[in-house]
């Protein structure tokens, strides 16, 4: 590989080929790069959801317990 970018000017090798790059692949990476940063957001839901749910769920026990002691 070093060999057919040997005799090639910079710009080439970090200008040309990642820009061609880029245009083949953009929409496959822009698919990957949304898939993973819609799992990132839905496990952020997922973490706050069930954070939330294990607060109200402390928080009702906490009540129901100080109401028994009457």
């Amino acid at each position: 590989m070093r060999e057919i970018f040997a005799g090639l000017p910079w710009w080439v090798k970090w200008v040309a080929v990642p820009v061609i790059a880029l245009v083949v692949f953009g929409s496959l990476i822009a698919t990957v790069v949304g898939f993973v940063i819609g799992l990132l957001f839905k496990a952020l839901i997922f973490v706050a959801l069930i954070g939330g749910l294990i607060y109200i769920v402390r928080k009702f026990m906490s009540n129901s317990s100080s109401r028994s002691d009457w």
